[in-house]
């Protein structure tokens, strides 16, 4: 798959230049390396703890338009290609922020975040957050999500997995249990752990279907699965 370069955005220069240079001057390296060894070194950190660098945040968006998505694609592409991991996590809170001023062509800048990078702690919140709320929006690129089940790449298929994560009462639960399965024999801890969570979530929906679906697929889910699938309702 091609790589999608940042587009220009007049936007984007002037938040990245504030950005890069609101973040450093508060950064803790004694506080960087523990983030670093906690997030077993997938990247640099400045040490910004969450509620500091969220602060940090609001005055580097403080008096800036609203931007449009070809702004938040410059952003989130040219966040990622900084170092330090809260770059990203900034770009992420405003693919959050922003989710529903983008498009369904937002979706191969999304999959390109996904598998640039990857770890949980950038994954997770594009999965539920960005990807569920595109697919929200439009159903049609649940063909895509079909697709990304199958994807090799276990970050791909992890946010498949999780992107109904906060659909409640709207899930696709006839789609969510068919993932689940798809993916129960996978020997990576992510794609287990994130069966386990994706049923737990919509257990809070609908306890009595996730019992039966568990029950009735104990000899093909992962024992990680099942009891992340049952930790709050019971067996």
């Amino acid at each position: 798959m091609s790589v999608i370069p940042p587009p220009p955005s007049a936007w984007a220069d002037t938040v990245l230049d504030r950005l890069t240079t609101v973040y450093p001057a508060a950064a803790d390296p004694e506080r960087a390396a523990r983030m670093r060894a906690y997030m077993k070194d997938v990247a640099p950190f400045l040490g910004l703890p969450s509620p500091e660098r969220r602060e940090l945040s609001r005055t580097v968006l403080r008096g800036t338009p609203r931007p449009d998505e070809t702004a938040l694609t410059a952003l989130a592409l040219r966040c990622w290609a900084l170092p330090e991991r809260e770059y990203a996590y900034f770009a992420v809170d405003c693919l959050r922020r922003h989710v529903r001023l983008l498009s369904p062509d937002f979706l191969p800048v999304a999959r390109q975040l996904i598998t640039t990078v990857p770890w949980w702690d950038t994954v997770d919140h594009l999965a539920a957050h960005v990807v569920g709320g595109l697919v929200s929006a439009d159903p049609k690129l649940t063909a895509a999500m079909d697709t990304w089940i199958e994807d090799d790449d276990l970050w791909v298929a992890r946010t498949a997995l999780l992107h109904q994560l906060r659909y409640r009462a709207a899930t696709d639960a006839d789609r969510l249990f068919a993932y689940c399965l798809r993916q129960a024999g996978h020997p990576n801890f992510f794609i287990r752990k994130a069966i386990g969570w994706a049923l737990r979530e919509y257990a809070k929906t609908d306890a009595d279907a996730v019992r039966a679906f568990v029950a009735a697929h104990r000899d093909v889910l992962a024992p990680l699965s099942a009891r992340e699938a049952l930790k709050n309702v019971g067996p």
